[in-house]
């Protein structure tokens, strides 16, 4: 695994530069729109190829899912790749952005790391070996009770239908604990989960490539991850509750009470082209 991890920190520390150095220019005639809310720019498909073909030198026979496009391996080992999270923030010089690459084995995220490629900061994860920040080792805050917790979360732009019920779960919560932060980057947001700067973390109809490297960093810092519901982390599932130990019930019991299993099954994906299935 070594070896891997350090065909993933020289990836991921090349795109931060790439991105670094455009961010904050006229990005016009770069930016398309896939989708309502959705955009790509020529710097997130640059990141992208960057990663991709840094990986695939070291790696040929690794798949690879990256969020525009996937190439197929020959093992049961897949890279999953973010190459620029927060696009959006990107756009409008918000300085909220991340990279994130994770390696899965046999489905299983064994390797997570995120970058800021605005604040340099390098966030790495070995399972088994814990999570550190610019080589420090980190670990998640030791809050106990949600009247003292800082939550980050995301809207889910993309799951429009059930925007009541998270509106409804964000002001459950909100009216609970001591701040909710909204910054548009979920690779940072988990990050930032691991390292203790947010006690807990919430958000629907995320994609692989959101959660994967940021599920790992949170778990090896000492912290909890699920679904809505409590049960075991789920990369294709999409739903996420990430936290410290501590207030992670507060956090299910809220969700679980106002969301149901049927209501989110449309949410799941089996996406990953084939590569991952349902389940954990």
């Amino acid at each position: 695994m070594r070896s891997r991890i350090d065909a993933a920190r020289d990836a991921i520390l090349s795109a931060g530069s790439l991105i670094k150095e455009t961010f904050g220019r006229e990005l016009s005639g770069e930016v398309k729109e896939k989708d309502r809310n959705d955009f790509v720019t020529a710097t997130d498909l640059a990141s992208e190829k960057l990663i991709t073909e840094t990986l695939r030198s070291a790696f040929p026979e690794i798949g690879i899912l990256a969020e525009e496009k996937a190439a197929p391996g020959s093992g049961k080992e897949l890279w999953v790749i973010d190459p620029l999270d927060g696009t959006t923030n990107f756009i409008h010089g918000y300085p909220s952005i991340g990279v994130s690459i994770a390696l899965l084995v046999e489905n299983r995220v064994e390797i997570g790391l995120v970058y800021d490629p605005l604040r340099e900061e390098l966030f790495e994860a070995l399972r088994g070996e814990g999570a550190y920040c610019n080589s420090v080792r980190i670990r998640v805050s030791e809050t106990a009770e949600l009247t003292n917790a800082l939550l980050g979360t995301g809207f889910p732009f993309k799951a429009s239908g059930h925007i009541d019920r998270y509106l409804y779960l964000f002001k459950d919560l909100f009216l609970r604990c001591r701040g909710i932060r909204r910054a548009g980057a979920a690779v940072l947001d988990l990050s930032h989960v691991a390292s203790g700067r947010l006690d807990g973390f919430f958000e629907l109809h995320l994609q692989p490539w959101d959660i994967a490297a940021g599920s790992l960093l949170v778990q090896e810092a000492g912290g909890r991850v699920s679904d809505f519901f409590g049960e075991p982390y789920c990369i294709s599932r999409g739903n996420i509750i990430a936290s410290s130990p501590m207030i992670h019930g507060y956090l299910v019991e809220a969700a679980s009470r106002i969301f149901d299993r049927d209501q989110l099954k449309e949410l799941s994906n089996d996406l990953i082209q084939g590569e991952i299935k349902k389940g954990p």
